[in-house]
Protein backbone atom coordinates (compact mmCIF):
# COMPACT_ATOMS: atom_id res chain seq x y z
CA UNK A 1 0.00 0.00 0.00
CA UNK A 2 1.14 3.55 -0.69
CA UNK A 3 1.44 6.09 2.12
CA UNK A 4 -1.64 7.84 0.75
CA UNK A 5 -3.65 4.60 0.82
CA UNK A 6 -2.53 3.82 4.38
CA UNK A 7 -3.58 7.26 5.61
CA UNK A 8 -6.94 6.90 3.84
CA UNK A 9 -7.43 3.52 5.50
CA UNK A 10 -6.68 4.93 8.95
CA UNK A 11 -9.12 7.80 8.39
CA UNK A 12 -11.92 5.23 8.04
CA UNK A 13 -11.51 4.40 11.74
CA UNK A 14 -13.68 7.48 12.36
CA UNK A 15 -16.69 5.55 11.04
CA UNK A 16 -18.01 3.37 13.91
CA UNK A 17 -19.85 1.05 11.51
CA UNK A 18 -16.78 -0.11 9.62
CA UNK A 19 -14.13 0.60 12.28
CA UNK A 20 -13.93 -3.04 13.51
CA UNK A 21 -13.29 -4.30 9.96
CA UNK A 22 -10.71 -1.57 9.34
CA UNK A 23 -8.95 -2.41 12.60
CA UNK A 24 -8.58 -6.00 11.44
CA UNK A 25 -7.11 -4.87 8.11
CA UNK A 26 -4.66 -2.55 9.87
CA UNK A 27 -3.67 -5.32 12.29
CA UNK A 28 -2.71 -7.51 9.33
CA UNK A 29 -0.35 -4.83 8.00
CA UNK A 30 2.00 -5.30 10.96
CA UNK A 31 4.29 -2.96 12.87
CA UNK A 32 5.35 -0.96 9.80
CA UNK A 33 2.08 0.95 9.98
CA UNK A 34 2.70 2.21 13.54
CA UNK A 35 4.31 5.57 12.48
CA UNK A 36 1.16 6.37 10.48
CA UNK A 37 -1.05 5.54 13.46
CA UNK A 38 1.10 7.73 15.70
CA UNK A 39 0.81 10.58 13.22
CA UNK A 40 -2.98 10.22 13.14
CA UNK A 41 -3.05 10.20 16.95
CA UNK A 42 -1.23 13.55 16.99
CA UNK A 43 -3.61 15.03 14.43
CA UNK A 44 -6.94 14.04 16.00
CA UNK A 45 -8.59 15.78 18.96
CA UNK A 46 -11.20 13.05 19.46
CA UNK A 47 -10.42 11.14 22.72
CA UNK A 48 -12.24 8.03 21.48
CA UNK A 49 -10.30 8.00 18.25
CA UNK A 50 -7.06 8.49 20.16
CA UNK A 51 -7.93 5.50 22.35
CA UNK A 52 -8.67 3.35 19.28
CA UNK A 53 -5.31 4.32 17.81
CA UNK A 54 -3.49 3.64 21.08
CA UNK A 55 -5.08 0.20 21.30
CA UNK A 56 -4.12 -0.59 17.72
CA UNK A 57 -0.52 0.52 18.28
CA UNK A 58 -0.25 -1.58 21.43
CA UNK A 59 -1.73 -4.65 19.74
CA UNK A 60 0.66 -4.33 16.81
CA UNK A 61 3.65 -3.93 19.13
CA UNK A 62 2.52 -6.87 21.26
CA UNK A 63 2.11 -9.14 18.23
CA UNK A 64 5.57 -8.12 17.04
CA UNK A 65 7.06 -8.84 20.47
CA UNK A 66 5.49 -12.31 20.56
CA UNK A 67 6.98 -13.08 17.17
CA UNK A 68 10.45 -11.87 18.20
CA UNK A 69 10.22 -13.92 21.40
CA UNK A 70 9.43 -17.04 19.35
CA UNK A 71 12.42 -16.36 17.11
CA UNK A 72 14.66 -15.93 20.17
CA UNK A 73 13.31 -19.17 21.67
CA UNK A 74 13.73 -21.13 18.44
CA UNK A 75 17.30 -19.87 18.03
CA UNK A 76 18.15 -21.48 21.37
CA UNK A 77 17.83 -18.41 23.58
CA UNK A 78 21.61 -18.03 23.65
CA UNK A 79 21.69 -14.28 24.17
CA UNK A 80 20.54 -13.47 27.70
CA UNK A 81 20.80 -9.75 27.00
CA UNK A 82 18.47 -10.08 24.01
CA UNK A 83 15.97 -12.11 26.02
CA UNK A 84 15.87 -9.53 28.82
CA UNK A 85 15.64 -6.72 26.27
CA UNK A 86 12.61 -8.41 24.71
CA UNK A 87 10.95 -8.54 28.13
CA UNK A 88 11.93 -4.90 28.60
CA UNK A 89 10.24 -3.95 25.35
CA UNK A 90 6.83 -5.11 26.58
CA UNK A 91 6.57 -1.97 28.72
CA UNK A 92 9.05 0.09 26.72
CA UNK A 93 8.76 -0.76 22.99
CA UNK A 94 11.39 1.86 22.12
CA UNK A 95 13.97 0.44 24.55
CA UNK A 96 17.38 0.61 22.87
CA UNK A 97 19.20 -2.72 22.73
CA UNK A 98 22.51 -1.07 21.88
CA UNK A 99 22.21 1.28 24.86
CA UNK A 100 21.79 -1.75 27.12
CA UNK A 101 24.75 -3.42 25.44
CA UNK A 102 26.93 -0.33 25.98
CA UNK A 103 25.96 -0.12 29.66
CA UNK A 104 26.98 -3.73 30.25
CA UNK A 105 30.17 -3.25 28.26
CA UNK A 106 31.11 -0.24 30.41
CA UNK A 107 30.71 -2.32 33.56
CA UNK A 108 32.81 -5.09 32.01
CA UNK A 109 35.57 -2.63 31.14
CA UNK A 110 35.67 -1.21 34.68
CA UNK A 111 35.92 -4.70 36.16
CA UNK A 112 38.48 -5.81 33.58
CA UNK A 113 40.84 -2.97 34.52
CA UNK A 114 40.94 -4.34 38.08
CA UNK A 115 41.42 -7.99 37.18
CA UNK A 116 44.89 -9.56 37.38
CA UNK A 117 46.22 -12.77 35.79
CA UNK A 118 45.97 -15.77 38.09
CA UNK A 119 43.53 -14.15 40.50
CA UNK A 120 41.73 -16.53 42.86
CA UNK A 121 38.00 -16.89 42.05
CA UNK A 122 37.06 -15.30 45.37
CA UNK A 123 39.19 -12.27 44.50
CA UNK A 124 37.62 -12.05 41.04
CA UNK A 125 34.22 -11.96 42.72
CA UNK A 126 35.42 -9.22 45.05
CA UNK A 127 36.36 -7.13 42.02
CA UNK A 128 32.90 -7.59 40.52
CA UNK A 129 31.28 -6.85 43.87
CA UNK A 130 33.32 -3.66 44.20
CA UNK A 131 32.45 -2.37 40.73
CA UNK A 132 28.75 -3.26 40.81
CA UNK A 133 27.78 -2.78 44.45
CA UNK A 134 30.20 -0.14 45.68
CA UNK A 135 31.19 1.95 42.66
CA UNK A 136 27.83 1.79 40.86
CA UNK A 137 25.78 1.13 44.02
CA UNK A 138 23.47 -1.51 42.56
CA UNK A 139 21.20 -2.64 45.36
CA UNK A 140 17.97 -4.36 46.32
CA UNK A 141 14.79 -2.38 45.76
CA UNK A 142 13.35 -3.22 49.15
CA UNK A 143 11.01 -0.21 49.26
CA UNK A 144 9.18 -1.14 46.04
CA UNK A 145 9.83 -4.85 45.82
CA UNK A 146 6.79 -5.61 43.64
CA UNK A 147 7.30 -2.76 41.19
CA UNK A 148 7.32 -3.91 37.52
CA UNK A 149 10.33 -1.60 37.08
CA UNK A 150 12.43 -4.17 38.97
CA UNK A 151 12.15 -6.50 35.96
CA UNK A 152 13.09 -3.83 33.40
CA UNK A 153 16.82 -4.10 32.78
CA UNK A 154 17.31 -0.56 31.47
CA UNK A 155 15.48 0.91 34.49
CA UNK A 156 17.52 -1.18 36.92
CA UNK A 157 20.70 0.09 35.28
CA UNK A 158 19.40 3.68 35.52
CA UNK A 159 17.98 3.61 39.06
CA UNK A 160 20.54 1.12 40.47
CA UNK A 161 17.65 -0.72 42.14
CA UNK A 162 16.30 -4.15 41.21
CA UNK A 163 15.12 -7.54 42.39
CA UNK A 164 17.39 -10.57 42.93
CA UNK A 165 16.96 -11.77 39.36
CA UNK A 166 17.77 -8.53 37.52
CA UNK A 167 20.74 -7.84 39.80
CA UNK A 168 22.01 -11.35 39.05
CA UNK A 169 21.42 -10.86 35.33
CA UNK A 170 23.59 -7.73 35.28
CA UNK A 171 26.29 -9.50 37.29
CA UNK A 172 26.08 -12.55 35.02
CA UNK A 173 26.24 -10.53 31.79
CA UNK A 174 29.38 -8.76 33.00
CA UNK A 175 30.95 -12.02 34.23
CA UNK A 176 30.29 -13.76 30.91
CA UNK A 177 32.12 -11.01 29.03
CA UNK A 178 35.05 -11.47 31.39
CA UNK A 179 35.00 -15.21 30.55
CA UNK A 180 34.35 -16.13 34.18
CA UNK A 181 32.63 -19.50 34.84
CA UNK A 182 29.56 -17.96 36.49
CA UNK A 183 26.02 -19.26 35.90
CA UNK A 184 22.48 -18.62 37.06
CA UNK A 185 20.86 -20.98 39.58
CA UNK A 186 17.10 -21.41 39.91
CA UNK A 187 16.53 -21.49 43.66
CA UNK A 188 12.92 -21.28 44.87
CA UNK A 189 12.02 -17.69 45.85
CA UNK A 190 15.58 -16.47 45.31
CA UNK A 191 17.84 -16.35 42.29
CA UNK A 192 21.58 -16.74 42.87
CA UNK A 193 24.73 -17.34 40.83
CA UNK A 194 27.16 -20.25 40.82
CA UNK A 195 30.91 -19.78 40.39
CA UNK A 196 32.26 -23.09 39.13
CA UNK A 197 36.07 -22.71 38.99
CA UNK A 198 37.96 -24.47 36.21
CA UNK A 199 40.61 -25.35 38.83
CA UNK A 200 39.47 -28.68 40.37
CA UNK A 201 41.23 -27.75 43.62
CA UNK A 202 38.87 -24.81 44.21
CA UNK A 203 35.38 -25.59 45.49
CA UNK A 204 32.41 -24.12 43.61
CA UNK A 205 30.50 -21.46 45.51
CA UNK A 206 27.38 -19.33 45.16
CA UNK A 207 26.86 -15.57 44.95
CA UNK A 208 23.82 -13.78 46.39
CA UNK A 209 23.52 -10.53 44.44
CA UNK A 210 20.53 -9.39 46.50
CA UNK A 211 22.95 -9.24 49.43
CA UNK A 212 25.70 -7.29 47.63
CA UNK A 213 27.50 -10.37 46.28
CA UNK A 214 27.60 -12.41 49.49
CA UNK A 215 29.43 -15.71 48.93
CA UNK A 216 27.54 -18.86 49.95
CA UNK A 217 28.60 -22.49 50.15
CA UNK A 218 26.61 -25.51 49.00
CA UNK A 219 25.86 -26.17 52.67
CA UNK A 220 24.32 -22.70 52.93
CA UNK A 221 22.07 -23.52 49.97
CA UNK A 222 21.11 -26.85 51.56
CA UNK A 223 20.13 -25.03 54.77
CA UNK A 224 18.08 -22.54 52.75
CA UNK A 225 16.20 -25.39 51.01
CA UNK A 226 15.59 -27.07 54.39
CA UNK A 227 14.16 -23.83 55.81
CA UNK A 228 11.63 -23.81 52.97
CA UNK A 229 10.67 -27.40 53.84
CA UNK A 230 11.40 -28.49 50.28
CA UNK A 231 12.82 -31.79 49.12
CA UNK A 232 16.37 -31.21 47.83
CA UNK A 233 16.54 -31.22 44.04
CA UNK A 234 19.75 -31.05 42.04
CA UNK A 235 18.20 -28.30 39.91
CA UNK A 236 18.50 -26.04 42.97
CA UNK A 237 22.29 -26.36 42.85
CA UNK A 238 23.12 -26.55 39.15
CA UNK A 239 23.28 -23.93 36.36
CA UNK A 240 20.08 -23.07 34.54
CA UNK A 241 19.68 -21.89 30.94
CA UNK A 242 19.14 -18.36 29.68
CA UNK A 243 15.68 -19.51 28.66
CA UNK A 244 15.02 -20.44 32.31
CA UNK A 245 16.17 -17.00 33.43
CA UNK A 246 13.90 -15.09 31.04
CA UNK A 247 10.98 -17.36 31.96
CA UNK A 248 11.57 -16.54 35.59
CA UNK A 249 11.80 -12.83 34.81
CA UNK A 250 8.43 -13.03 33.04
CA UNK A 251 6.91 -14.79 36.06
CA UNK A 252 8.20 -11.98 38.24
CA UNK A 253 6.72 -9.38 35.92
CA UNK A 254 3.37 -11.15 35.78
CA UNK A 255 3.24 -11.29 39.58
CA UNK A 256 4.20 -7.61 39.79
CA UNK A 257 1.27 -6.61 37.57
CA UNK A 258 -1.06 -8.78 39.64
CA UNK A 259 0.15 -7.05 42.81
CA UNK A 260 -0.33 -3.66 41.12
CA UNK A 261 -3.93 -4.56 40.18
CA UNK A 262 -3.24 -4.53 36.44
CA UNK A 263 -4.87 -7.79 35.31
CA UNK A 264 -4.77 -6.99 31.57
CA UNK A 265 -1.00 -6.55 31.63
CA UNK A 266 -0.59 -9.64 33.82
CA UNK A 267 -2.62 -11.60 31.26
CA UNK A 268 -0.49 -10.37 28.36
CA UNK A 269 2.73 -11.26 30.18
CA UNK A 270 1.25 -14.73 30.76
CA UNK A 271 0.91 -14.99 26.95
CA UNK A 272 4.60 -14.14 26.59
CA UNK A 273 5.49 -16.68 29.25
CA UNK A 274 3.46 -19.36 27.48
CA UNK A 275 5.67 -18.92 24.42
CA UNK A 276 8.72 -19.91 26.49
CA UNK A 277 7.17 -22.42 28.90
CA UNK A 278 7.11 -26.13 28.19
CA UNK A 279 4.52 -28.38 29.74
CA UNK A 280 5.79 -30.10 32.84
CA UNK A 281 8.27 -27.37 33.78
CA UNK A 282 9.45 -28.63 37.22
CA UNK A 283 9.99 -25.13 38.57
CA UNK A 284 6.62 -23.62 37.71
CA UNK A 285 5.09 -24.43 41.09
CA UNK A 286 8.19 -23.66 43.14
CA UNK A 287 9.19 -20.23 41.94
CA UNK A 288 8.01 -17.17 43.75
CA UNK A 289 8.95 -13.61 43.04
CA UNK A 290 12.54 -12.68 43.58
Amino acid sequence: MTNKEIKALISLLDDPEIAPQIQGTIQNLGESIIPFLEESWEETLDPQQQQRLEDLIHNLQFDGLKQRLRVWRDSGGDSLLEGMWLLNSYQYPDADFQALNRAIEQLRFEAWTQMRPGMHPADQVQVLNHVLFRTHKLAANTQNFHSPANSMLHLVLETRRGNPLTLCVIYLLVAQRLMLPIYGVNLPNLFVLLFRPTNPNVEPFYINCYNRGLILSRTDIEHYIAQLNLTPNEVFFEPCSHLDIVRRALRNLQLSFEKMQEPNKASEVAELLAILTDEGDPLTDNEGEE
